[in-house]
């Protein structure tokens, strides 16, 4: 079922630059955040786009160049104003938006591209997590100007780090290896290997409501749900996309419902408990889809960006709730 998005779209052109990533600020609801690259992220720069909605469309407020490629960015949880990218140099940028140019701070210690970049969720604790073309994993307080921990044992590219909403300390890592780790930061070594699939997998996430329950998205266009008591088989396996599917979003606001972008140029929503997964699949982008939000403060709103220079905020049907 091919569909538009749900009620209005609203759009915004970055000319030349190749999104890579977008998130939702958790602060304000008309906010966003997107990281993209000049020539795809093979060479040139990078820039951070802080974009606000309004009656028309999409609205950039302000932007902040890099001297590499930008490949993820996550908000702070403590401040409305910081922002953390990743990028290709083998650093992270600190960003504070309140600044007029920045970054206010850079970490420096991986020594190929970072591909991932993830604030922690739970309480109590502010941590960052990343994942880079080196094969490691890295902790870093953002207070502290060196990283806490180094996590090794993944045999190639860490495309994904994301952590736990429900677990401190407790984040998940997917690889080029075929395999997700689960980590705890207190130990250096992945507490859960799981063998998710036979090709590369390039992104996961964790279930906003079971502590035991996420996805992966993977070279081998599927999806697969992993139940942490019990890995020897996926608890779902969802097929629709047609090529490597590039990001993956558990809905913040529905315990079975999930998004995916894909290099099929579409973004897929599914709910794993149906007979009949497959949701909606929109087709709103004419070059490779990377970025992928689900709103926090909007319920049934999604974002995403894509290699043709845009960025779009849309309601997809399929997550309305009928008045």
């Amino acid at each position: 079922m091919a569909a538009a998005a749900g009620g209005v779209t609203r759009a915004i052109r970055l000319p030349a630059r190749h999104g890579y990533a977008v998130e939702f600020s958790p602060y304000v609801p008309t906010r966003l955040a997107c990281a993209a690259s000049q020539n795809y992220g093979i060479s040139g720069c990078g820039t951070l786009f802080l974009l606000d909605q309004n009656d028309t469309g999409l609205l950039c407020f302000k932007s902040f160049e890099w001297s590499d490629a930008l490949f993820d960015v996550t908000w702070s949880e403590i401040s409305e104003n910081i922002l953390v990218t990743s990028s290709g140099d083998g650093s992270l940028q600190l960003w504070d938006i309140s600044k007029p140019q920045g970054p206010v701070h850079v970490f420096k210690e991986h020594t190929q591209e970072v591909y991932s970049v993830d604030w922690s969720q739970t309480r109590g604790e502010q941590l960052l997590v990343s994942g880079s073309w080196d094969h490691t994993a890295k902790l870093w307080d953002p207070s502290v100007g060196k990283s806490l921990c180094t996590f090794m044992g993944h045999e190639n590219i860490v495309y994904s780090t994301i952590w736990s909403p429900h677990i401190p300390g407790c984040f998940a890592s997917a690889s080029g290896d075929q395999t997700l780790r689960i980590w705890d930061v207190k130990t250096p070594v992945s507490k859960l290997v799981i063998p998710a699939h036979q090709a590369e997998i390039l992104s996961c996430d964790w279930c906003k409501y079971d502590q035991n329950l996420l996805v992966t998205g993977a070279v081998d266009c599927s999806l697969k749900g992993w139940d942490l008591r019990a890995i020897r088989q996926p608890v779902f396996d969802l097929h629709g996309h047609t090529y490597a599917i590039r990001r993956v979003k558990f809905s913040p606001f529905h315990s079975s419902i999930l998004g995916s972008c894909s290099y099929d140029f579409t973004v897929r929503l599914w709910d794993f408990s149906k007979p009949s997964p497959l949701l909606e699949t929109v087709e709103h982008h004419t070059e490779f889809t990377c970025g992928l939000d689900f709103s926090i403060l909007v319920p049934g709103q999604v974002a995403d960006c894509a290699w043709d220079e845009s960025v779009k905020v849309y309601a997809p049907s399929s997550l309305q709730v009928p008045q």
